[in-house]
């Protein structure tokens, strides 16, 4: 391979690689300076405001992870039926008949799905409370990472929107 081909290669995917870490910003060269000038100019400011922020818009966003805690531990249906066996053996012990374990059975499922019911739900508002946190920390960051971003680019006399 020549290197004016390796060269040219590098520029664009230089420029892909700045055009992407920028996409949400117009950048106008307001002092006149030519594309190559400018694509180093915002190649330039990328590293410093990923510098200055600690934030990688190129870099594919991570989460932390959320607490075990909030791992769902059983279906409503399955404590339904660990109720309903719990229910059906303590109607068994109280009342020698049938009657008393089919409504042991029943009331022991009614009070596990409820149980079970209970804590999935307050596990799914645990988990979408920690989506919203992690996406409004990624807004965050990003923000802060654009702001300088543009602030090096005005300082290299560049009109940032």
């Amino acid at each position: 391979m020549k290197i004016s081909t390796t060269l040219s290669i590098v520029a664009i995917a230089s420029i892909s690689f700045i055009n992407i870490a920028s996409a949400d910003l117009m950048v106008f060269p307001a002092k006149g300076q030519s594309n190559e000038q400018m694509e180093k100019d915002k190649f330039s400011c990328y590293g410093w405001a990923k510098g200055q922020t600690g934030f990688d818009p190129m870099k594919t966003p991570t989460t932390s992870t959320p607490p075990p805690s909030q791992a769902k531990k059983g279906s409503t249906a399955g404590s339904a039926g660990k109720g309903a066996l719990g229910g059906a053996a303590l109607g068994a012990i109280l009342g020698d008949s049938s009657k008393s374990a089919k409504r042991g059975a029943a009331a022991g499922g009614l009070v596990g799905g409820v149980r079970q019911s209970s804590k999935n739900s307050s596990v799914d508002q645990k988990t979408k409370e920690w989506e919203q946190k992690e996406a409004s920390n990624y807004a965050n960051n990003r923000n802060q990472y654009n702001r300088a971003y543009s602030a090096c680019l005005e300082g290299k006399g560049y009109s940032v929107k």
